[in-house]
């Protein structure tokens, strides 16, 4: 069972920046993939980027490439999302998610666990 809380979510201006937090419950995170999802009023859930299990292998959507970094810190059990150059096409709520397996995947019901979700919300 892994417990994940999300924070630093916000209001920004465009061409800001924030940085989402993942905290995660469990003595066994690092057996875990974790994945960034956002989901926007009506529109779907979308990967927006995700990283296996030991940190090696990163992945990140079109959309946020050169932008959003992602990475993890298994001794403190947390998944950090910097969002630098922030867009108004940002804002949306951000969770997330992890799966007891070494590689990500960019199908949300792959993923088990899932965090509570903390809105982003850039201005123009």
């Amino acid at each position: 069972q892994v417990l994940l809380v999300e924070s630093g979510g916000g209001l920004v201006q465009a061409g800001g920046s924030l940085r989402l937090s993942c905290a995660a419950s469990g003595p066994t995170f690092n057996n875990f993939a974790v994945g960034w999802f956002r989901q926007a009023p009506g529109k779907e859930r979308e990967l927006v980027t995700a990283i296996n299990r030991n940190g090696g292998i990163t992945y990140y959507a079109d959309s946020v490439k050169a932008r959003f970094s992602i990475s993890r810190d298994n001794k403190e059990n947390t998944v950090i999302l910097q969002m630098n150059s922030l867009r108004p096409e940002d804002t949306a709520v951000y969770y997330c998610a992890a799966r007891e397996a070494l590689f990500y995947s960019v199908v949300a019901r792959d993923y088990k666990y899932w965090g509570q979700g903390t809105q982003v919300t850039v201005s123009s």
